[in-house]
Parts: structure tokens; sequence; C-alpha cells
């Protein structure tokens, strides 16, 4: 168990202190301190207990427990497949790669079982062939690379922003018109988990809408991703006064049914790294997606 000790030099909450001073992130922390594993002049105490200038603070740090990836019969839609990467359609609900918490049913876990050893190693063991992501309750396609070789070619591809992303979305409110969101996001300052439009440690992010139907209360958008940034689509419609339907965390999470947010990655397009020929593949929208639309149709 490796120890670490400082005094306190600011009136800054103690999370944020034992973050700086461990070289932890905030969330594992304020974990530390519930545990017990953080002292105050002898004495555990509470996060938002307030500490005195000059304290001793003493953090023990756990040794991490190693976490076996296990590869795992899970069905996959297979979309296209070839020596050097997949196009995978998925299902609303599934965690994209092992992380606290969601160690197993992933769907790193269903393509350690279905490629064998045959994933890129670039992002390392608990992101085999994942190249990009999306959100647990966002469903739809997503392309692996089965190589290094694949993964670094489509990676290029991200980077350079010639990767078509389109998606189908729907959100709060009425919108009558097309149009383009361009503004930087970057990560919350108080919810760590969140990010938002922001002008500090941002990046460039870029979404463009279109109108497939108006609904009432709702709006059916088509939406292409000039940018990848985390959310960035959830975001971005957030900022405008629009938040994606079911959005329990930049919106209202109604219809609470829905479980999480109403979109879906329907079109994906890229360059085959290894023949240079474009290809492009798009899904039928899922049923809870029609569903969804049926109900408003309705109203």
């Amino acid at each position: 168990m490796e120890r670490v000790s400082f005094f306190i030099s600011s009136s800054d909450r103690l999370d944020k202190l034992v973050a700086e001073n461990a070289g932890l992130s905030r969330s594992l922390a304020s974990k530390l301190i519930e545990g017990g594993f953080v002292t105050v002049d002898k004495k555990t105490v509470d996060k938002k207990s307030a500490v005195k200038l000059g304290a001793e603070v003493v953090v023990e740090i756990p040794e991490a427990e190693e976490t076996e990836i296990l590869p795992e019969n899970i069905p996959l839609d297979i979309v296209y497949e070839d020596s050097d990467l997949l196009v995978v359609n998925k299902p609303k609900g599934m965690v994209v790669h092992p992380a606290a918490g969601h160690y197993s049913g992933t769907l790193v876990n269903a393509l350690m079982y279905h490629c064998k050893n045959s994933l890129s190693g670039i992002n390392g063991e608990l992101r085999p062939g994942i190249v990009h992501r999306i959100d647990k309750d966002t469903s739809g396609l997503l392309m692996i690379a089965k190589n290094d070789f694949a993964h670094i070619g489509l990676s290029e591809q991200i980077k350079e922003h010639s990767f078509t992303r389109e998606y189908q979305a729907v959100v709060c409110g009425c919108i009558k018109e097309n149009g383009t969101v361009n503004a930087p996001i970057g990560r919350h300052k108080t919810e760590r988990k969140k990010m938002c439009v922001t002008t500090e440690n941002s990046r460039e992010a870029v979404t463009h809408y279109s109108v497939v139907r108006n609904y009432a209360g709702y709006t059916h958008l088509s939406v292409r991703l000039e940018t990848g940034r985390t959310h960035q689509i959830r975001v971005h419609l957030s900022y405008i006064g629009h938040p994606v339907a079911g959005d329990e965390v930049y919106g209202s999470g109604k219809p609470k049914w829905l479980g999480g947010q109403c979109l879906h990655a329907q079109k994906i397009g890229f360059v085959h790294p290894r023949t240079g020929e474009y290809m492009e593949f798009s899904s039928e929208l899922p049923d809870y997606f029609m569903r969804f639309l049926n109900e408003i149709e309705k109203q």
C-alpha cells in the first residue's frame, strides 16, 4: 500500500487537495476519503469537512487490483468484416469497453470471443480494437480494428475529420430550420463526468443538424459530426436548448422508459486503410427509436 503525506496549505476542499498532492483523480480521492483511507491530524474525516491550515494529511492508496478481461460469447450484429476490420451495430445499453463497474458484458468482451487474438493493441488491454466509441445508451455503428495497421489508418481519418458519422436523434422542443453548432467542448469544472461548452481547456467542436420531422414537443433530427468530442451531440443540442429526449445527464431524462438518450449512430463511412476504397454503411433505426416515434406521433 502506497502512503502519501502532506500539509494543508490552502482552503480548498479536501478531496481536491488529496487529488492534487497524491496525483489522483478527484473521484478516486473522494472514494479514498469515504473509505477511511485519508486522515487529517490522525483522524478520519468527511470530504466536506473543514480542515485547518497546517494540518497533516496522510493518504493510504491500496494496490490496484488486476482485472482480467475475458472473452464472452455475446451475440454481435456484424454489418461488415474482413481481415483488417469489422463494422458492428451496437445495441442500446451495451458498454463499449471495460471500465470500473463494467468488466463483463461489454462490446470488447464480445469482440475478444469473436476475433480471438485478432484485435489491435494500440489502445491497451482494456480497449483492444477500439478506434472510437459511442456511449452506453447510444445505439449504432462502430468500426473495430483487427490489427495495428488498420487502427493507425482509421485513427488518422478521425484526426483529419475525413471520417463520416451521421446520427439520428429525437430532441425536446421544436426546431424549424437546419443549423450548425460551432462551440468548443471541455470538461465541466465541478461535475467531472460531464462535458460542457467552454473556452477553458476545450477543443473545437462542430455539429451539423437537419430537421427530419416535427412532432408535438419533439423534433426528429439527422445529425452529422464534423469533429468527435466526448458527448458532442448531447452537449451541443442541450447547449442550444434542445436536449436529446431521454438524456439523463444533459436533459430531464424524460421519458424514463427510454432508459437514456434517443440517439442512434446510423451511418459510418471511411477509406479502407489497406485497399484505399471508400466504404459506407447504414443501419435501420432500432426498435426503441421507432417505438418512441410512434408514441409521439399519436400526441
